[in-house]
């Protein structure tokens, strides 16, 4: 089981840390499919990047993880403090976009950073519901692993709460091996 509850509103969400070593790894064989771009990261893609965060995790579990995700706003809170960490990695953030006749539909995103010990950290890829199961989120994720390679990073991780098991097979099909698990807290509401 993946939460467990107390008497008290809190709620344990169980995660798995999952971690890819990169060198020797080719990132280049994943296409996204037709009509679908990469956009480097840009600043003034900061609000398309916590639009797709909000519209991919709004009604997931980790809205309930992470309770920012649930809401436009904190979507944006956190899109800035990611962007402004001493480690950001811009060549690992990415956002993909599908160009209907000219109309852009942002679909999906992820961001990178390297933490103090020079690990990179994937942070919240997210793909919009109407766009799922289509590839782009390991295109995503493989374009993140090549920008986190060209930065120098040897070694990446995430983490990924239990329930979500269509991600977990994602990861380890692109070869992530699960490292730990860890236990997230939570106050969630008690009806």
């Amino acid at each position: 089981m993946s939460l467990l509850v107390s008497e008290m509103g809190l709620t344990y969400f169980k995660r798995y840390r999952m971690e890819i070593d990169l060198p020797r790894r080719d990132f280049s064989r994943l296409k996204l499919p037709r009509g679908y771009l990469f956009l480097p990261w840009n600043r003034a893609l900061l609000e398309a990047h916590a639009e797709v965060k909000y519209r991919s995790f709004c009604e997931e579990i980790d809205a309930n993880v992470f309770p920012c995700l649930g809401e436009m706003a904190g979507c944006r809170r956190l899109m800035r403090e990611i962007s402004r960490k001493p480690g950001f990695v811009e060549r690992a953030t990415w956002l993909v976009v599908r160009d209907v006749n000219g109309d852009r539909q942002y679909c999906g995103t992820v961001q990178g950073i390297r933490d103090q010990t020079g690990v990179g950290a994937i942070q919240n890829l997210g793909i919009v519901p109407d766009h799922r199961n289509r590839g782009i989120g390991s295109c995503l994720l493989y374009r993140a692993l090549a920008g986190f390679q060209a930065s120098g990073v040897h070694r990446v991780y995430l983490e990924v709460t239990a329930e979500n098991e269509g991600a977990i097979r994602l990861y380890h099909r692109l070869g992530f091996q699960t490292a730990k698990t860890v236990f997230k807290v939570a106050e969630v509401a008690v009806a």
